[in-house]
């Protein structure tokens, strides 16, 4: 697992889609995850300290997980598959370790409000992430040439329309935090 921040939420100017921007801690690989408005919103309001009447969704999670006596550790983002990213929250109750299912924009959002590290594995990282070359400042996403089996033609095909997405995205001040 590698550790991961909240770079930036930014919207693709083609579709106004959000898409969370996360950013590996150690390494200067970004990994774009789509996210809805409601999300990207409550995401958005804990980063900047924006205070709101009454509680988000978000917030009562975290309250009803506190009420509960149990402690959010972490959130992972745990694979991708047909274009669906997958996340965990992890819990400890009672000195157990449990794991829930969740949306990797649910889960981040509870991970800003509980303050707890956000990881990705790698094998996501492999497959989704992108650099920034530092010459032209476009992304440059994942090789498909590398000489490994990891992706079929199929996947090839969907990955295709996730390049035009990140390549729609004003990415140029990514690591400079354009939420």
């Amino acid at each position: 697992m590698i550790e991961m921040t909240i770079d930036s939420i930014r919207v693709s100017m083609m579709n106004y889609q959000r898409v969370v921007i996360l950013k590996e801690k150690a390494d200067g690989r970004y990994l774009p995850i789509w996210i809805g408005p409601a999300e990207a919103d409550a995401i958005a309001v804990k980063l900047h300290d924006i205070s709101v009447s009454r509680p988000m969704t978000h917030d009562l999670l975290q309250s009803v997980i506190t009420r509960l006596g149990a402690i959010v550790n972490s959130i992972i983002v745990t694979d991708l598959i047909n274009d669906t990213f997958y996340a965990r929250i992890i819990l400890e109750v009672s000195g157990e370790c449990l794991e829930i299912d969740s949306r990797p924009s649910d889960a981040l959002a509870l991970a800003v409000r509980v303050d707890v590290p956000i990881y990705a594995e790698e094998s996501v990282l492999d497959r989704a992430a992108i650099t920034i070359d530092h010459e032209t400042g476009k992304p440059v996403l994942p090789s498909m040439d590398d000489g490994e089996d990891r992706i079929d033609d199929e996947e090839l095909d969907r990955l295709s329309a996730f390049r035009d997405f990140i390549n729609s995205l004003d990415l140029e001040d990514l690591g400079r935090g354009g939420s």
